[in-house]
């Protein structure tokens, strides 16, 4: 008679949460999103404009505690929509996003 194996559930995207990153600027020709959630590598996420000038971008992130900030067109900004923020290493601020 065969065995059967214990349940265990597929770890990896299953336990990933669609975040949605946003930033309106409609003169801008390059917009990035980087953090903790991917080492700041401003290369990694480019977030695609949209109708009016709102760029956007879904990424999956696993639940935890995350600081981001905007990169456009070369020059490091915050979420322009009501966020936390926390002072970074280089006397300005980071925003903290909480993925539950």
């Amino acid at each position: 008679m065969p065995r059967e194996k214990a349940y265990k559930p597929k770890s990896g995207n299953q336990l990933k949460k669609e975040t949605v990153f946003e930033f309106y600027a409609p003169l801008a020709q390059k917009v990035a999103v980087a953090g903790t959630f991917n080492d700041w590598d401003i290369a990694q996420y480019l977030l695609k404009k949209g109708a009016e000038g709102r760029w956007s971008l879904k990424i999956e992130l696993k639940p935890g505690r995350y600081e981001y900030r905007y990169l456009v067109d070369g020059s490091w900004q915050n979420d322009q929509r009501p966020a936390v923020c926390v002072p970074n290493a280089f006397g300005t601020w980071n925003c903290v996003i909480e993925v539950s």
